[in-house]
């Protein structure tokens, strides 16, 4: 864009995507970035085929991230990555978005600053602020940060994402009663020392599917029964649903339109 930095930058300043084969397991094993060499062109991913999943070590790679952000990022993510106060959330922010633009240059075959990104409309009340989107639909995506870790996903149909870190008992007895009925029973059901885990597990597997949605938390998570096994309950309509390792005191899951509904329309 015009006035803007270059974001050519020398060999050692540039991120290298390593791509491992598609996962097809019921946990997925995401990928992660890396500051080497320039991002390739990527295969866009073909109706049916599972999600691809990014991680990005904020901690990691924030310097680097700190640098090429002017160069890459709207303004408008500019401005939200100023917001924050805590350096920590700023680096956060910045890296995983700046790996979000780049991975969509590389899916796209554009320089990530060129990459346009829109709100569409919300499906429950019509306003402008439904799920993220590329303008002209070429691939979904979705992105979630927890701490210092981002995770980013990209599909042919609708998809969500959620990384969060694993809450204290404490925590999870203060908010576990907004869950469904099932899952309510299912974690009383648990030794003390077994539910803020199985309470994560359910929690990102729902968060994910809302995000797909694109409503988030505007409806009540209670609705909706995702399981806090490890395994994720079958059942939700038009979805589905898969646990994603971010390593140990997190969890992650991502939730992808099937093809069918979604070429009907009905997410």
């Amino acid at each position: 864009m015009p006035g803007r930095p270059s974001s050519r930058l020398p060999h050692a300043e540039r991120l290298t995507i390593y791509h491992g084969p598609v996962d097809t397991a019921a946990i997925r094993i995401p990928s992660e970035l890396s500051p080497e060499a320039p991002v390739g062109r990527l295969g866009l991913p073909a109706p049916g085929d599972p999600p691809r999943l990014w991680l990005v070590n904020a901690a990691r790679h924030a310097d680097f991230a700190a640098r090429l952000a002017p160069a890459v990022l709207d303004p408008l993510e500019l401005r939200s990555a100023a917001a924050f106060r805590a350096d920590a959330d700023r680096d956060c922010y910045r890296a995983a978005h700046v790996g979000l633009r780049l991975l969509l240059g590389g899916y796209l075959g554009t320089a990530p600053e060129e990459v346009r990104l829109i709100r569409e409309k919300c499906p429950s009340c019509g306003g402008p602020h439904g799920r993220p989107a590329v303008a002209g639909g070429a691939v979904h995506f979705s992105l979630s940060h927890s701490g210092s870790f981002a995770l980013l996903a990209f599909a042919a149909t609708p998809v969500g994402v959620d990384v969060e870190t694993v809450p204290s008992a404490d925590a999870v007895a203060d908010v576990a009663s907004v869950m469904h009925r099932v899952e309510i029973a299912e974690l009383g059901a648990l030794a003390p020392a077994e539910r803020p885990a199985a309470f994560a597990r359910a929690w990102v597997r729902k968060e994910a599917y809302l995000k797909g949605l694109g409503i988030g938390l505007g409806r009540d998570p209670s609705e909706d029964y995702v399981g806090t096994g490890d395994v994720p309950a079958a059942g939700l309509a038009g979805w589905s649903i898969a646990d994603v390792a971010v390593g140990p005191d997190r969890a992650a899951a991502v939730a992808v339109a099937d093809v069918r509904d979604a070429a009907a329309g009905a997410v």
